[in-house]
């Protein structure tokens, strides 16, 4: 690791193949804990390039649980994290308005690691059980329209890594890789980037993959549609810039997104949220950010059509009975 980390303190770049090789070694536990971190810090003093988060990627995928779907169609929504505005669980939230409308989704999530509660820590709260069993996920997927891939499950070669980007508190490169790794590889996807860097590495990566896909930015730093001010939207023959009123919903301030700083505030936004009790913000945000992903399944609908779906999914109480299907 010594070689390594002087190499890439010299500022030069892995080649795909030797960063797939350096994380097969890192999961293998070749290395000690200081070393890892220091490997992953160094992608925080650059940025990280196509052909190592590629490699990345490629290790994770050799090395994860996978997951069949046996022909389901589905759909994930899923953001990188790493933002540091403290929002609620707007992607998660929004996984449950998209499965109320009739679409079926793969949700891929983990522990919050620069946040207070990710989709692991909200779910667990609410009183989902984490399983690895197929005939459960997919009877999951089948009645309830939606079933959860808890990351640390379906990635166990990664958990050497897990105590350290804890103790770490900040967003690496694993924050990046998240979102690619899901085990069933869902046909559609809707991603959230935190920066525009990854925003075009994400769309180079997955136009390789031939995706249907969404990947996104709000240009003041939110890894999903926040409604305060525009989002850099990037699809596999597209890109553009949307502004909240393109969305048919108003502009919002950053505070209105606060998610609370423990997982027992974070479980009460969310649930009011599905419940009906939640705020303007808090209901615009999660439908907007639904609406898009409802358009990636839906390419020949419009985004205020889908965003109307997400609504009446919300308002009609049928996103809140996924909830209460799936923690039965």
């Amino acid at each position: 690791m010594k070689k390594i980390l002087t190499y890439l303190h010299q500022g030069k770049k892995l080649t795909r193949s030797e960063a797939k090789n350096i994380l097969l070694d890192i999961s293998a536990e070749k290395y000690n804990n200081e070393q890892v971190a220091s490997f992953m810090t160094a992608y925080m003093m650059r940025d990280i390039t196509y052909q190592e988060l590629a490699g990345f990627r490629d290790a994770m995928l050799e090395l994860c649980v996978k997951i069949d779907l046996d022909g389901r169609e589905t759909l994930d929504i899923v953001g990188t994290g790493g933002d540091g505005k403290d929002t609620f669980n707007v992607s998660t939230c929004a996984a449950f308005v998209i499965a109320g409308a009739g679409i079926s989704v793969t949700k891929h999530g983990s522990y919050g690691v620069s946040s207070s509660s990710g989709s692991s820590d909200v779910l667990l709260a609410l009183g989902y059980e984490f399983k690895t069993d197929k005939s459960l996920l997919m009877k999951e997927l089948d009645e309830a329209g939606i079933t959860f891939f808890h990351a640390p499950l379906f990635h166990p070669a990664m958990k050497a890594v897990v105590p350290i980007r804890k103790a770490l508190g900040l967003k690496t490169f694993f924050n990046m890789l998240g979102p690619l790794v899901n085990p069933a590889q869902p046909k559609y996807q809707l991603f959230g980037t935190f920066d525009l860097s990854v925003l075009s590495l994400y769309r180079d990566i997955l136009r390789n993959d031939e995706k249907n896909f969404t990947a996104v930015y709000a240009l003041d730093g939110y890894d999903e549609v926040s409604l305060t001010g525009a989002v850099r939207v990037v699809k596999p023959d597209s890109e553009e810039l949307l502004h909240p009123s393109d969305f048919g919903l108003p502009k919002y301030r950053q505070s209105d997104l606060y998610g609370g700083s423990t997982v027992a505030e974070a479980k009460t936004i969310f649930y009011n949220i599905l419940a009906g009790k939640g705020t303007a913000a808090q209901v615009d945000a999660v439908c907007a950010n639904a609406g898009l992903a409802i358009q990636t399944r839906y390419a020949e609908r419009s985004l205020a059509d889908c965003v109307a779906t997400a609504k009446e999914s919300l308002e009609s109480g049928k996103a809140l009975k996924i909830l209460e299907k799936l923690t039965e």
